[in-house]
């Protein structure tokens, strides 16, 4: 039998891939509201960062979320992700 492939994916904070299921999806719904996605499956432009406040922290300093979702984002967006975080 043939293992299962595990889809890994990058972290906008650190860069490191690690496998889906460890990070935690930040979704861009059609609304332009951003939310954390729990189930992973949301409709929208999803980027994905390590379940550890310090990687947010460097997603904002390096403009990693800004890189994946093509457009700026104000600092109440950040300010309520830390708050969800």
């Amino acid at each position: 039998m043939a293992e299962k492939k595990i889809p890994m994916r990058r972290c906008v904070g650190c860069g490191e891939s690690k496998p889906k299921k460890e990070l935690i999806r930040i979704v861009k719904t059609p609304e332009n509201e951003f939310v954390i996605d729990t189930t992973g499956k949301q409709n929208g432009r999803g980027a994905y960062i390590c379940n550890n406040p310090e990687c947010l922290e460097k997603s904002i300093r390096n403009h990693g979320l800004e890189r994946s979702f093509k457009m700026t984002i104000d600092k109440e967006i950040y300010n309520s992700l830390k708050e969800q975080f």
